[in-house]
């Protein structure tokens, strides 16, 4: 089917079936163009807890279907490819995060979003990138913290909050890779761009960046920021939107440490694998579907709430 007949049946079809199309700013652009919300990990969860629509489709990660799922479990919540994973929820086996939990008894158990169900039940509050910074900081100052399973996101907080988390060891594919040599060179070439990142980058980065922030932050910085060029370390999918919101700037994908790697973008290969054809076909037979197991999500859902309280 041509992109554009794809386009007027997906919309046909969502209008039918009374379904809301929520997508991750790391999905490509015509996934972002034709959804009813684009936005980040934060932004999704309050989505997903408040929509009227009886059919969400996450166009993100498994694990962002399943906290849709988890905050309205009456609704029927749809992913276009059950294969879209995440490194980062991977890095984290729940089996493996229970027993380090369970090592540490006397510790608050703090979880990045990017983790599965199972670890969020695990869980006593859920963080994003956005709010991190705001919930731990209202946590008493010598409370024994577990923040898993970013390590670079969670060395990132420890440094800008004085704490001294235990943090669990594991990364985002995507952030854990960008060359600071290529980074380094970019920014010789262009000396008046600003260089943004996104905390799960690894510290040596974080260190040389202007301005570090959740991907909801990078964007908000670089719309009100005089600068006219900027220097992007984090998933190449959000300068689709800092272009819309900034058509006179200049945005520069940061590449990755790939050998024989030539394209400056740095993809996440499992956000990637959406796509339009996957979103028609999601919407017409309404399936991938995300079920969760009911005592799983009450487990589950509880840290989320927190979070949403807290932030």
């Amino acid at each position: 089917m041509e992109k554009q007949n794809l386009i007027n049946e997906i919309k046909r079809l969502k209008k039918e079936k009374n379904a809301v199309i929520m997508a991750h700013y790391y999905q490509t652009a015509d996934i972002q163009d034709i959804a009813d919300m684009v936005g980040d990990s934060l932004s999704l969860s309050q989505w997903a807890s408040n929509t009227e629509a009886d059919i969400i489709v996450l166009c993100g990660v498994h694990f962002m279907g399943e906290t849709a799922k988890i905050l309205s479990p009456d609704k029927k919540v749809l992913i276009p490819d059950m294969e879209a994973g995440c490194s980062l929820a991977d890095s984290c086996p729940a089996d493996e995060f229970e027993k380090f939990v369970n090592a540490h008894p006397d510790h608050t158990v703090i979880s990045y979003v990017n983790t599965t169900a199972a670890v969020k039940a695990l869980t006593d509050i859920v963080v994003t990138s956005t709010n991190s910074k705001k919930i731990i900081d209202q946590l008493p100052v010598d409370e024994k913290i577990i923040f898993g399973p970013d390590r670079n996101l969670g060395d990132y907080i420890n440094s800008i909050t004085g704490r001294n988390m235990l943090l669990w060891d594991g990364a985002c594919h995507v952030h854990e890779q960008f060359s600071v040599e290529k980074l380094i060179q970019l920014k010789q070439e262009n000396p008046d761009a600003a260089i943004i990142a996104h905390p799960e980058c690894k510290s040596v980065i974080l260190k040389m960046a202007d301005f570090v922030g959740s991907t909801s932050s990078l964007l908000n910085y670089t719309t009100k920021s005089e600068k006219k060029k900027f220097l992007v370390v984090t998933e190449s999918g959000i300068i689709h939107q800092m272009e819309k919101h900034n058509p006179d700037k200049t945005f520069i994908p940061v590449p990755p440490e790939i050998e024989g790697q030539t394209c400056h973008c740095n993809e996440c290969i499992f956000m990637r694998k959406n796509t339009l054809e996957k979103l028609y076909r999601c919407l017409k037979d309404e399936k991938p579907e995300i079920l969760i197991d009911e005592e799983l999500r009450k487990k589950a859902v509880k840290p989320i709430l927190k979070m949403l309280e807290m932030s």
